[in-house]
């Protein structure tokens, strides 16, 4: 009697340990966990090309100083601190600019094509 109570014991606990194994697998398998999965995976992905592509953007800048100053000594020539900084020239001219001689207080653009005639 002892035998068959410790056989049926034991094949109680393995059936719940194989059912609990199935669902919890099941549950990996639906179509919201995969989903969750692949974003998770494609983050950590993204965060690890970010990564690379910053130490190599930074590798990249030191090794561009260190030649630039190799051929600055090559050739003589030396960095000016007191060089202005170069200027920049706006694509489009800002006529809403108070400092802008062609300031205009309301300005109104008839290339508006959403505008109603």
């Amino acid at each position: 009697m002892f035998r068959r109570t410790f056989w049926f014991g034991t094949g109680v606990a393995a059936g719940v340990w194989a059912t609990t194994k199935v669902n919890r697998k099941l549950r990996q398998l639906t179509p919201e966990s995969l989903a969750a999965t692949a974003a998770n995976k494609a983050l950590e992905t993204g965060a690890r090309l970010k990564d690379r592509a910053l130490d190599f953007a930074l590798d990249v800048r030191d090794n561009m100083a260190r030649r630039e100053a190799e051929l600055g000594e090559a050739l003589g020539i030396h960095e000016d601190p007191e060089l202005p900084a170069p200027r920049r020239y706006a694509a489009l001219e800002n006529r809403t600019d108070p400092s802008n001689p062609r300031h205009v207080e309301n300005p109104t653009y008839s290339h508006n094509r959403n505008e109603d005639h």
